[in-house]
């Protein structure tokens, strides 16, 4: 796309579906990073590089399920109560029960112990009990009871985990399970973070009239960090053509993905989409999203640019509807889009169709055990303190015109986002 096309300002707005289809192709003609292999304990949050495949059976062997008497289901009786004679021994964890138990009697056995030779049942302690030296089942007892099979969890062979998936502390456990201490994951994405306006002041610099601490810079790395990426804050560019480019172009050679906000406006002091646009590729610049109208996702080099808007609501929620789940893509994981859940509004709500906006909202309960998404008062995409009073998203899709109190309305929850 040419600078002039992506500045059109008759080529109108792109709908949310274009641009998530856009984006979508962008992460197909990117490469993966590459693979490298890390410790258990540093792959929480990776995205796992190869099909994670079980060496062996899990449980390895049959094993108890529970405290109790294991026995060969063949000893019990057609009818009525079973009395069986206690073998002396015991089997627990990690200690087998070295005989083998013959028909008619039971020895003690216990939580994750292998299943006795000759036997395959166990009645819990407290189902049974004890009489001069035998133990008592009690009639109807299932054939099998309380005991786990080998492969139960999973078979060897299997595939347990699919590559590309983001390692979370449940799929370590079960790497852990199959005895693994390393895993092969992708490595993690380097992206260049930078914020764009002369009005901007670092944070704990002292404040002067006309000037706005940068809070954005603070938001994203927050929120990059929570992603297999490795984050260097490049600070605040100035509002002017060249230093913005010299930072573009060394930020390209150095980074895979280049994350910035402002400079993405049609002003005069917005250069950062434009240089993006003459001397790299702009795959779009402005979409139908509220707050979020300027959001670009383009490529300089060898780097994927995204440039997110520089009001602080805008930016988060760009970043959290869209940015978010395309950098989980380009860094190996599967592309899958914030899916809301249908609540009962609370509120009433008009807007003109062809645009989707997101309304900050929390949930309540009502006193029938119903949860009514409300939405937050106030909205401006300057008020940052509205993303700390709501829990989430209330997403109004773009032909919607009318939300009236009680219709369904699609919730994003902030945790679901991956905001917290």
């Amino acid at each position: 796309m040419t600078a002039e096309a992506c500045f059109d300002p008759e080529a109108g707005l792109l709908p949310l579906a274009e641009v998530r289809a856009r984006l979508e192709a962008a992460v197909a003609r990117t490469s993966r990073p590459p693979v490298e292999t890390v410790p258990l304990a540093e792959a929480r949050g990776r995205i796992l590089a190869a099909p994670l495949v079980s060496p062996r059976d899990v449980p390895a062997f049959d094993n108890v399920a529970v405290d109790g008497w294991a026995f060969a289901a063949a000893s019990l009786a057609a009818a009525g109560p079973t009395r069986l004679s206690i073998v002396a021994g015991r089997a627990a964890a990690g200690h087998p029960f070295a005989g083998t138990v013959p028909p008619g009697h039971a020895v003690e056995a216990l939580t994750g112990a292998p299943m006795p030779a000759g036997t395959d049942t166990v009645a819990m302690w407290e189902e049974s009990r004890v009489e001069d030296g035998t133990v008592l089942i009690p009639a109807g007892f299932r054939a099998g009871a309380n005991r786990r099979r080998a492969g139960e969890d999973v078979r060897a062979g299997a595939t347990v985990l699919a590559a590309g998936t983001r390692l979370g502390p449940q799929h370590l456990g079960v790497a852990a399970e199959l005895g693994l201490d390393r895993l092969p994951v992708r490595a993690p994405l380097s992206v260049a973070l930078v914020s764009s306006g002369d009005e901007l002041l670092e944070p704990g610099a002292p404040f002067a009239p006309g000037r706005v601490y940068d809070a954005n810079r603070t938001i994203l790395r927050a929120l990059l960090e929570t992603l297999p990426c490795r984050v260097v804050d490049h600070g605040i560019l100035p509002d002017e053509n060249e230093p913005v480019r010299r930072f573009l172009h060394e930020a390209a050679a150095g980074h895979d993905v280049i994350v910035s906000s402002a400079g993405a406006s049609k002003g005069a002091a917005d250069h950062l989409t434009g240089t993006v646009a003459r001397e790299g590729a702009l795959d779009f610049w402005q979409i139908a999203l509220k707050p979020g109208r300027p959001f670009a996702v383009g490529r300089l080099g060898r780097a994927v640019y995204i440039g997110l808007p520089g009001n602080p609501v805008a930016a988060t929620v760009c970043f959290l509807l869209l940015a978010r789940p395309f950098l989980l893509a380009l860094a190996g994981a599967p592309l899958g889009w914030p899916q809301p859940v249908p609540l009962p509004a609370g509120f009433a709500f008009t807007k003109r169709p062809g645009r989707t906006e997101l309304l900050r909202a929390r949930l309540d309960a009502e006193p029938d055990g119903r949860l009514l998404v409300r939405r937050i008062p106030r909205e401006g995409s300057g008020i940052l303190t509205s993303l700390v009073e709501g829990e989430g998203l209330a997403l109004v899709e773009a032909e919607r015109t009318r939300v009236e109190p009680g219709e369904p309305v699609g919730f994003l929850s902030f945790a679901e986002l991956g905001c917290v």
